[in-house]
């Protein structure tokens, strides 16, 4: 299987050269909450953690399962996530590598869930401090969202595709809590120009988009390792501000604008309506003169 989006969590680790799993399916550590809400559990939580290689480097990996609660975190999900990146920081892999593909926080276990994402935070930073790069991954049809959202951020380089998403509150949340006028989340493209691929990548809050094939994120994760060994990107306070600064500049130049075509339009990219359309090439070459940076 080619497209990344139609892969399930184990198929996406066919991008590594070969994967030994944390945890496997034999020993179902599943959630102790669900089942006594009545809920289906899943045999790995809904999460694949493990020691990977790939184009002669070793990695630690974790692939998020969206067709099981759409990868929302749990207890056990979590725990096995923080456990793989303490892990990583014993034992110094050439990186961590996450694909996500999570709705955020499951609500029928919300507290122990956002404690959950809190560690996974934590311990994202804890790896990059160790000087571990962390490598995110969003192409699957759940996207990135919630606390996990989040965490995306806290890595060195995301990668992403056109059909991927990122953002912190869903479409659903939006509209359910400021109604159908600020956001209507069954208008399907607008909520991909919001929280696609394209837009993340425009708005900077990505370092690289790439066409919806397994092979073509195994590429961008091998050079953004190689990357992050000649430290091109690194956990400073100069960085953090200027990130900062770069936010503060985004809502003073486009928080007044109603639509992201509007914003592409102050950006000064040419012919906004028509970039929907355009392949991830002719979109990256027209891009690059306008995105904000990362």
């Amino acid at each position: 299987m080619s497209s990344y989006l139609e892969a399930n969590a184990r198929e996406r680790l066919s991008l590594f050269d070969s994967f030994e799993e944390f945890i496997g399916p034999a020993q179902r550590v599943v959630s102790p909450h669900l089942g006594q809400l009545n809920a289906p559990v899943s045999f790995d939580d809904g999460v694949v953690v493990g020691r990977a290689t790939l184009a002669g480097s070793t990695v630690f990996a974790a692939a998020q399962e969206g067709g099981f609660m759409g990868g929302a975190v749990g207890e056990v999900h979590g725990a096995k996530l923080v456990g793989m990146l303490r892990r990583a920081v014993i034992e110094k892999p050439d990186a961590v590598v996450l694909l996500l593909e999570t709705g955020g926080v499951r609500l029928h276990e919300a507290n122990a869930g956002l404690i959950a994402v809190s560690e996974v935070m934590r311990a994202v930073l804890d790896a990059r401090e160790a000087g571990i790069p962390v490598i995110v991954l969003i192409g699957g049809s759940n996207g990135a969202f919630g606390g996990m959202g989040i965490v995306a951020r806290c890595a060195n380089t995301l990668i992403i595709s056109e059909e991927g998403r990122l953002a912190m509150s869903g479409p659903e949340v939006i509209e359910t809590a400021n109604g159908v006028e600020e956001f209507d989340s069954r208008d399907r493209a607008l909520v991909w120009r919001t929280t696609g691929g394209k837009h993340r990548y425009l708005m900077g809050d990505v370092h690289r988009i790439v066409d919806d094939s397994i092979p073509a994120f195994r590429a961008a994760a091998i050079e953004a390792i190689a990357a992050a060994r000649n430290g091109t990107v690194e956990l400073t306070l100069e960085a953090m501000e200027a990130e900062q600064a770069m936010l503060e500049q985004r809502i003073a130049r486009f928080g007044a604008l109603p639509d992201p075509l509007d914003v592409w339009g102050a950006m000064g990219v040419s012919s906004p309506a028509d970039v929907p359309m355009l392949d991830v090439a002719a979109f990256t070459a027209a891009a690059n003169p306008h995105r904000q940076g990362v």
